[in-house]
């Protein structure tokens, strides 16, 4: 099946585009699935060492399967984002792994949806406070490159309003927030910050993929709602991270990217 990732590929070597990435050294939080393993599999196929973390061993244990194919260096390590101790301790440990750190990508998310204790939380501890957290583990490694690159995975939900999730919501509009703040603190040490807002984005086991059968309505309502017909997939979200991350976006900061196939224009 020839597939978006297929698709990149066979773009990028008609092309021989080069991103210039070789040898650099990624960090991703939530990165054993979706989205995160997206990212991580984009950027190991450019020639980025790439450590991830993420809650479950097993799934840790496949994603890195697919990594060390790309002949990088591969760290993997369990980890609670929501935990302030655990996301330092994990940093220091990617980074000792990799010999330093010049991209982070804050992906984790605890998915605060509804209106409910739990969910702001959740929100709060690992959306919020674990990008704030790991970006300030990450800062004395990414002063030393010479390019670093921060990218923080928000989302449309961040920006319009929200009746299913507005924890969730509320949260990923601070983060798009936080993001220029962070990018205007920290040009001084050539740090660049930008967010990645994705729309709907469906892979096997994620919430979409979930709802296919436990919320059929929603499923379709949902579909009809993005202009191409289709949900995204989470490479098309990767390629937007591997172009942020890398020196072909020197010039670009504290932006928020929306990949949404045109989800927010309905």
């Amino acid at each position: 099946m020839f597939g978006p990732r297929c698709a990149h590929d066979a773009i990028q070597e008609k092309l021989n585009v080069d991103m210039h990435l070789n040898s650099r050294r990624a960090v991703i939080t939530g990165g054993s699935r979706g989205i995160g393993l997206a990212i991580a599999q984009a950027l190991a196929a450019e020639g980025v060492h790439v450590s991830i973390c993420g809650r479950s061993a097993d799934a840790l244990g496949n994603a890195r399967a697919s990594l060390v194919e790309h002949g990088m260096t591969v760290h993997t390590a369990t980890c609670d984002v929501g935990n302030a101790e655990a996301i330092e301790g994990y940093i220091k440990e990617a980074a000792a792994a990799l010999g330093g750190i010049d991209i982070l990508v804050n992906n984790a998310s605890g998915f605060g949806a509804g209106d409910s204790e739990e969910g702001w939380a959740a929100a709060i501890d690992v959306d919020l406070l674990g990008t704030v957290r790991a970006t300030r583990a990450a800062q004395p490694w990414l002063v030393e490159s010479n390019q670093a690159s921060v990218i923080h995975i928000a989302s449309i939900a961040g920006q319009k309003a929200s009746a299913r999730t507005a924890a969730y919501g509320a949260i990923k509009a601070a983060l798009i927030q936080y993001t220029q703040s962070q990018a205007s603190d920290m040009a001084a040490d050539g740090i660049r910050v930008n967010a990645i807002a994705p729309g709907s984005i469906d892979f096997p086991g994620g919430l979409w993929d979930k709802r296919r059968t436990d919320n059929p309505a929603l499923y379709e309502r949902t579909l009809q709602s993005i202009p191409f017909a289709r949900f995204g997939h989470p490479e098309e979200i990767a390629d937007t991270a591997v172009f942020l991350a890398s020196p072909r976006a020197a010039w670009i900061t504290g932006q928020t990217v929306t990949v949404d196939g045109g989800q927010l224009l309905r």
